[in-house]
């Protein structure tokens, strides 16, 4: 099978662009849900739930696709330590958008809460009921909210660096672009056909 490669795979590009506005989604889904007391809560707590469920679902999908298909290669004229700094922010990446859905269904166990993905689907629990367990889980879902909110800014500076600053071709790799259109043999002229 042939496929460019300078270009991420396309499911990889499509899961890309769905979850970074899912993460968004939920990272501000969740503040607005711990700062808010009004009626809102209850509507943002049922939306933070399924949405906390797909994003572990397709991180799933992303790493299995991540290990199937390589990524395109970095520049080989990338500095050394760029190139480890890339390479371990994204797998600390997907350790985030896997733990933080893990820890917060954990949280909402120990806390005797149901973790309902709609009126009719209720995932079991996957920690004891316990009040220490879920101030515990409860923190560390905080602070891994804002470790993925950090790294999520500085992926996205690293990405317009690569793209505005060396236009190395990484950030236009993950983005879509057309093919350059194939040449074509020109249509005759009258000279030609005389």
């Amino acid at each position: 099978m042939n496929r460019d490669t300078e270009l991420f795979w396309w499911p990889a590009r499509v899961l890309h662009w769905l979850m970074a506005a899912m993460v968004l989604t939920m990272l501000f889904v969740g503040v607005g849900m711990v700062a808010s007391v009004s009626a809102r809560h209850s509507w943002l707590l049922a939306l933070h739930k399924p949405l906390g469920a797909a994003i572990l679902v397709l991180a799933v999908l992303r790493l299995i696709l991540r290990l199937w298909r390589a990524p395109p290669p970095l520049p080989a004229d990338l500095p050394a330590l760029q190139r480890i700094a890339a390479q371990a922010s994204h797998w600390l990446l997907y350790a985030l958008m896997l733990a933080l859905p893990l820890v917060g269904w954990a949280m909402l166990s120990a806390g005797g809460y149901p973790v309902m993905l709609s009126e009719s689907l209720r995932l079991p629990a996957i920690a004891p009921f316990d009040a220490d367990w879920f101030a515990a889980l409860r923190g560390l879902h905080r602070v891994l909210a804002y470790a993925l909110f950090g790294l999520i800014l500085l992926h996205a500076a690293a990405a317009l660096y690569h793209g505005l600053i060396r236009r190395d071709g990484v950030l236009r790799s993950m983005l879509w672009r057309r093919r350059a259109p194939t040449p074509t043999a020109e249509a005759p002229t009258k000279q030609d056909s005389t």
